[in-house]
């Protein structure tokens, strides 16, 4: 009996269907969603970035050369698409336009950019409280990356944020700027000792923001309806992994908006049925940025070799250039990862990394108080939880530039197929490489 998402996937490559998908993460994010949104924008027309903002990048290798993005979708690259940021997006303003003129300057073609007149923006002051509240917690912060997302979205759901709709009512704004100065002031006198926010100045951030953003802004909910409406091809495109999730993933250690495809509809402003196909990108071996639980973990010089030889020159955050903390792949958490975002298809990436290993371990369960469990438990149970390893013979060699599966070696295939059967969702694309090109599909 085929699926109903199988029935989508075989119309969608006999090119019968025009639909909306989804890329997002299993993980911790860092598992390589920007290289297979590029790779998908080359059949999309229009991408949307639906949450989070630039506190997290996607590297890409094209045709242009290999860049880090932090706010622009990764379909950028292509002259047929439009990028939109959706209202669930932290819009940090200079940093879009900083962005664009960044990628301009590299010979690619000027994107066509939409915002969506309902997304809210990061303020100066937002990053100034991401970073005085790290120093404030000392040894007992969370790593931010200071990029003030958290102040953000405190703002956005306590209802003193500036939405982008707003920079348009002059005499709405500065009776809202007055208001936030003053309520922001009594934090930075009395909490921080900090500088107080001139209501004055924060009015110009504003206008300065306005000026810019201006020739964008754009209805982009009924945007994207009539473009559904016209059967175009929408990729929504999220940031980090489930695991980051503020309700799913390893909190407190989480960030502040959902990583899920199911806030796809919310953060672009569409219908949930709409989003047919959910494409979760999987690492072949573990990888993370900052604090939190990480079962699967190695350390020294076994951690360092996978480290140096990982991605697509190392392992590094693409915001932070922090060292990223690497381990085996973790079957309990990808497949409780892909089952939280209601994975159609997983793509597995960096399988071309392991081709050095004599053996390569794949942590099957996690040990607590001499128990085993397959399911990925709370928080608090994670901390205490111990790997179970099961070893597979690795394939000792290079298998970058192979385009059919049939022809990888027969240990890389029955490495991907045990996975596979352990996560419980079909991988259907297999990266070998960083290039938009290096893709197997599996049908």
């Amino acid at each position: 009996m085929i699926s109903t998402a199988d029935k989508y996937l075989q119309a969608q490559y006999a090119g019968g269907i025009e639909m909306v998908k989804a890329v997002v993460g299993a993980n911790w994010g860092d598992e390589g969603k920007g290289k297979i949104t590029d790779m998908l924008g080359k059949e999309s027309d229009i991408i949307v970035r639906f949450q989070g903002g630039a506190n997290a990048g996607h590297t890409i290798v094209n045709d242009y050369g290999k860049f880090a993005l932090h706010t622009l979708p990764s379909g950028v690259f292509y002259e047929h698409t439009t990028s939109i940021i959706g209202n669930g997006v932290a819009l940090d303003v200079p940093k879009l336009f900083g962005e664009i003129q960044s990628i301009v300057d590299r010979g690619v073609p000027k994107p066509k950019i939409l915002v969506s007149d309902r997304a809210q923006m990061v303020m100066s002051y937002h990053k100034n409280f991401d970073a005085y509240e790290e120093e404030r917690l000392g040894g007992k912060s969370f790593g931010s990356t200071k990029s003030g997302i958290a102040p953000f979205y405190s703002d956005k759901y306590a209802k003193i944020g500036f939405q982008v709709s707003e920079l348009f009512d002059d005499e709405l704004l500065r009776e809202k700027v007055a208001r936030v100065a003053e309520q922001k002031n009594v934090l930075l006198e009395h909490l921080y000792h900090k500088p107080l926010i001139d209501p004055e100045e924060l009015y110009k951030e504003l206008m300065g923001y306005k000026e810019m953003v201006e020739p964008y802004v754009c209805d982009v909910s009924l945007y994207l309806h009539n473009a559904i409406r016209e059967g175009k091809n929408i990729l929504l495109e999220g940031q980090l992994g489930s695991l980051k999730d503020p309700d799913h993933g390893i909190y407190p250690m989480v960030t502040s908006s959902s990583t899920l495809a199911g806030y796809g509809a919310i953060g672009a402003g569409i219908p949930p049925y709409e989003i047919k196909q959910i494409i979760t990108v999987c690492k072949a071996y573990s990888s993370a940025v900052g604090a939190g639980a990480f079962v699967s973990e190695i350390f020294g010089d076994e951690a360092e070799e996978l480290r140096r030889r990982g991605g697509d020159g190392g392992e590094y955050g693409a915001t932070t250039g922090r060292p990223r903390r690497v381990g085996w792949f973790d079957c309990v958490a990808s497949k409780y990862g892909c089952r939280m975002q209601g994975t159609t298809d997983v793509a597995f990436t960096v399988l071309d990394v392991l081709g050095y290993l004599d053996e390569i371990p794949v942590c099957v369960g996690y040990e607590s108080n001499g128990e085993v469990t397959t399911d990925f438990p709370v928080t608090h149970l994670l901390e205490k939880a111990k790997p179970v390893f099961e070893k597979l013979p690795g394939w000792k060699c290079d298998i970058r530039g192979i385009r059919r599966y049939e022809d990888l070696p027969e240990n890389c295939r029955k490495y991907i197929e045990f996975v596979e059967k352990h996560i419980e969702c079909p991988i259907t694309m297999v990266s070998n490489g960083p290039g938009r090109a290096d893709i197997i599909y599996r049908k």
